[in-house]
């Protein structure tokens, strides 16, 4: 399943589009070292590490998983060329594989936050994003594995396939056709064409197919039981319009006001509507089985709930450990979901084709419904930082 998510687009990118870098920040270095006086007070303080408020067990143990798959990554032939013309001076594969391993043994060491927080500040150098605007400032969105139910063969009900990638796919003309020429303003008419006989697995919402090809992956569960996973397996190429973008452009809503339930619920409204907007996204997914396999990202390991990272490759260290501090949504006591600062060590383990410049992080959610839900809300501005050891 390794580059599942290779060209996988965030929840935010089907709802705003890919966010314009200032020409100031796309010509400077991607990172520069910045003083820990001049981090947020609550930068390092990691609230999911140990027993939260609600008495539910912390992710430390997921944390030291996210590690290791980093390590193993870093370990391999595909790491030595990634880091070969590194554009940061002082940035090393070697440098981010002693991080690693040190930040492992002091997550194992310590038992607080609070003593995790003042030995990583004691013993890294902290390496700020320049953010979209060269000063820091990094947009976040949010993406999941969703979860839906699916049929094998096609029904009266279940009748919006995901399509297998054409033997022959190398082989075709470009440019390469687009959805509406794929698959039929209605999503209906792909059996006509190239694609008669590709058909992977069946969906009873053309909705649900197509928010399938903008995440890269899904786990299905079919009505005849059992459970099928489906992963990435090649686009055509297109470049990828936001849909979000497209209802926002035609006056339907403001972009503040823009969220995945809202754009969800607009065309569940108003379903006459998908045959005018989603084909203006020409860019099309092709899936294959990946028989239970995690979400995987773009360096060939396992993806972890709110761990995981996807970054602009070309800039960003991959494999690297980072500490976010951005909005996150969360349930509080009383079970409704708010959108708290907070802080988070995370590992850099997937890209998208959507997410360009230093300015830009994808956080991933995990799988299924609550996912999905809070995936959606992340939409705003924060803060990134890859923690390396002094030298």
């Amino acid at each position: 399943m390794s580059r599942l998510w290779l060209l996988k687009f965030s929840t935010a990118v089907l709802l705003s589009g890919a966010i314009a870098l200032s020409a100031t920040a796309m010509t400077r270095t991607p990172l520069r070292v910045i003083p820990t006086a001049q981090l947020p007070e609550q930068a390092g303080l990691d609230d999911r590490l140990w027993e939260r408020f609600d008495g539910s067990i912390g992710d430390k143990s997921a944390l030291i998983s996210a590690i290791e798959y980093s390590l193993r990554y870093l370990g391999t032939p595909k790491a030595e060329v990634d880091y070969r013309h590194y554009p940061v001076p002082g940035v090393s594969r070697d440098r981010v594989l002693r991080s690693l391993r040190r930040f492992r043994d002091l997550l194992q060491k310590h038992n607080s936050s609070q003593s995790l927080a003042a030995a990583v500040r004691q013993e890294f150098t902290f390496y700020e994003a320049i953010g979209t605007d060269g000063q820091g400032t990094v947009e976040f969105t949010g993406y999941y594995e969703p979860t839906y139910t699916a049929s094998r063969v096609r029904t009266h009900e279940y009748r919006y396939p995901l399509y297998r990638a054409p033997a022959n796919f190398a082989q075709w003309s470009q440019p390469h056709p687009t959805r509406a020429e794929l698959e039929g303003k209605d999503g209906l008419q792909a059996a006509q064409g190239r694609l008669r006989g590709l058909e992977l697995v069946w969906l009873r919402d053309r909705l649900e197919a197509f928010l399938i090809q903008v995440q890269g992956s899904a786990r299905l569960n079919l009505i005849g039981g059992g459970v099928m996973s489906v992963g990435y397996a090649g686009k055509t190429n297109h470049p990828y319009t936001s849909i979000g973008r497209e209802l926002v452009n035609a006056g339907l809503f403001t972009l503040e006001e823009l969220s995945l339930p809202l754009v969800i619920q607009h065309f569940q409204d108003h379903p006459q509507d998908m045959e005018v907007y989603l084909p203006r996204n020409k860019s099309f997914v092709f899936f294959r089985e990946t028989h239970g396999a995690p979400a995987t990202g773009s360096l060939g390991v396992p993806v972890t709930a709110e761990r995981s990272i996807a970054t602009d490759k070309s800039l960003m260290p991959p494999g690297g450990l980072a500490l976010v501090y951005a909005q996150v949504p969360d349930y509080n006591p009383a079970g409704k979901i708010e959108l708290p600062w907070v802080s988070r060590f995370v590992l850099d383990q997937d890209t998208g084709s959507a997410i360009k410049g230093p300015g830009r992080v994808d956080l991933f959610m995990g799988t299924g419904t609550g996912a999905k839900e809070r995936a959606g809300l992340i939409n705003s501005a924060g803060r990134l930082y890859y923690l390396l050891l002094k030298e």
